[in-house]
């Protein structure tokens, strides 16, 4: 590939999801291909970190607040984004609720359902949806969205059940978005495998065990690795990519 095509400088991106994890990473690395990028979280104090690591790479960056349980704050998220540099080129769609550490974690699964079903689904088509449009009318852009590979093969257990049908819905409504909105825009999923973020770092040894097991790469993916393709699916190299979920797992085949 040549320079302009793996260069983002001048792109105009929003990441949403993006004060830890996979998001942060994805701001990181569209900021280190010269991508402006719009740093969306729920709390602050996580959020003005992020600005000041990507601001460190010489790029434009802002930072937007939403919860998106809220369709309000998230309609609002959208409409702010877009008037902030006059349009957007990318929107990397990757905030979902950590049913897995925290707090969250302790709720009943009707809850984590319905905590999962309204970040990850409901908030995902609305927004994505929202921007699409705009795009169309700014004359085109590229959509990422965050789905998981084993939403395809299936996983045991209550977080298995969940994850794969929160996920699955987002996947299949980013192939059916990707058709509604060609040729001017493109939407594409990554599906990540068993990635080291805040679950794996505690993960028991059991699990430890389990993703050398299935990953013929023989280690976790990092949030970097989620990251490049994300940044690769928002630029030029893809031009001819929609419609595709793109797994990023090591290999793995369940």
């Amino acid at each position: 590939m040549s320079a302009a095509e793996t260069s983002l400088r001048g792109l105009r991106c929003a990441v949403l999801g993006a004060t830890s994890g996979i998001g942060r990473a994805t701001a990181l690395a569209l900021a280190d291909a010269g991508a402006d990028v719009i740093v969306h979280g729920r709390r602050l104090d996580a959020a003005v970190g992020v600005v000041q690591e990507v601001e460190r790479r010489g790029v434009r960056v802002a930072s937007i607040l939403a919860d998106l349980r809220s369709r309000e704050q998230g309609d609002r998220l959208v409409a702010n984004a877009w008037k902030l540099w006059g349009g957007l080129d990318a929107w990397i769609h990757f905030a979902g609720a950590d049913v897995l550490t925290g707090d969250a974690a302790k709720l009943p699964f009707d809850a984590k359902l319905d905590l999962l079903w309204e970040v990850d689904v409901v908030a995902a088509i609305r927004l994505c949806r929202d921007v699409g449009r705009r795009m169309i009318d700014g004359g085109g852009g590229a959509i990422v969205t965050m789905g998981w590979d084993q939403a395809e093969t299936g996983m045991e257990g209550d977080s298995g059940e969940m994850f794969a049908a929160i996920k699955g819905a987002v996947t299949a409504f980013s192939r059916s978005l990707a058709l509604s909105l060609a040729p001017s825009v493109r939407v594409n999923a990554v599906a990540p495998g068993w990635i080291r973020t805040a679950w794996g770092d505690t993960a028991p040894q059991e699990w430890q065990d389990r993703v050398l097991r299935e990953t013929p790469l023989l280690r976790w993916g990092e949030p970097d690795d989620v990251a490049k393709v994300a940044a690769f699916l928002a630029g030029p190299a893809s031009g001819f990519l929609t419609g595709q979920v793109v797994r990023v797992n090591g290999g793995a085949v369940r």
